[in-house]
């Protein structure tokens, strides 16, 4: 019988978090604006058309949600495909468990071209079976389990088979909650739920070199 791991991409598999941060530093520095920390914390958790909202009424811009989120997406395209690192030893990794029979697949919030961009960039993308967004999960974000157990039907393998790994708290807590392994991998941007992250998940990391062996 198959096993299965599914993997989230920001923060994960990819050191992508800092790219954000960069993006905003480099698109308000365009207008002569400088980027302070309580800008990054209040859109941290907003969506991406709230995010242009929040900025075009904070800062009194003269653009269009669109037109800055259609900046915003050039600028990423750009960071996703040329400039954006894989996590310590994650390529191996995929590649290994690839040889071994293991199906592999992406549960993530990230858009589609950046996605693309990303795995080309980085050569994972032959590595994977399945790619699943929460858009294809019905909009159902990663505080539910939706994304990951409809990556494992794509998979063909029973949720129980299936090792999820993430870098958010509420992602984790998800995978456990649809029975499935859920291993942590370290990241900056979810330092201050580190604690609770190590007492809720299987396992965790700070490099694939140490991941599991499925």
């Amino acid at each position: 019988m198959s096993k299965a791991a599914i993997f989230d991409l920001d923060g994960t598999l990819l050191d992508s978090m800092g790219v954000w941060n960069q993006i905003d530093i480099d698109f308000l520095g365009r207008r002569g604006i400088a980027v302070s920390a309580d800008y990054m914390t209040t859109v941290a958790s907003m969506q991406f058309r709230e995010i242009a909202e929040y900025t075009i009424a904070r800062f009194g811009l003269p653009d269009t949600p669109e037109q800055l989120m259609a900046e915003w997406d050039g600028m990423a395209r750009t960071a996703y495909g040329t400039t954006v690192q894989a996590k310590p030893g994650a390529v191996e990794y995929l590649r290994e468990l690839k040889a071994s029979g293991v199906r592999l697949g992406v549960a993530t919030t990230l858009m589609p071209q950046l996605r693309t961009a990303a795995l080309d960039h980085l050569g994972m993308s032959a590595y994977f079976d399945a790619i699943v967004s929460v858009d294809d999960a019905g909009g159902v974000g990663k505080a539910k389990p939706d994304v990951y157990v409809l990556a494992a039907s794509r998979l063909g393998v029973e949720p129980a088979r299936c090792t999820v790994f993430e870098d958010l708290l509420v992602a984790i807590r998800s995978a456990k909650s649809a029975g499935m392994q859920a291993w942590a991998m370290y990241d900056d941007s979810s330092a201050a739920d580190w604690p609770e992250i190590t007492r809720v998940a299987d396992g965790t990391l700070h490099d694939f070199r140490d991941a599991p062996r499925l």
